[in-house]
């Protein structure tokens, strides 16, 4: 039996503005989502990851590739994205784009790298 197959998309940690949340920075989120991708992997999920730079057109386009490249059995989209006011076009792209390469994918989403895989667990249920 194959492992089902995920795929996170998130904000590249690179391009966030971690000033409104002291103590974090780019480092240690990319370290919270190594941990998670390490999770969903030990959990036996394999896991793609697409993180996304803060220019619309460009997020679009690496959403669109990465969908074209394999199927997925659930999409996680990240709270990072999903949260922010200054990524709503980004979050609306992106979801559009997953509707409209992968009919009738499951979403999931959840509310820090640490509940990924929750999240990923009741998007695979059927």
């Amino acid at each position: 039996m194959s492992r089902p197959h995920v795929l996170q998309i998130g904000m590249d940690p690179d391009v966030i503005d971690f000033a409104p949340w002291p103590g974090q920075s780019a480092e240690a989120l990319r370290g919270r989502i190594h941990k998670a991708h390490d999770e969903l992997r030990d959990a036996g999920f394999d896991v793609t990851s697409c993180l996304l730079s803060d220019d619309a057109a460009s997020a679009e386009t690496s959403v669109r590739k990465t969908l074209a490249s394999q199927s997925f059995d659930v999409i996680e989209i990240g709270s990072g994205l999903r949260t922010s006011h200054d990524y709503t076009l980004i979050f609306e792209l992106v979801v559009n784009t997953v509707m409209a390469c992968q009919t009738g994918v499951r979403l999931c989403f959840n509310d820090s790298p640490e509940t990924t895989l929750d999240a990923v667990r009741r998007g695979v249920r059927r």
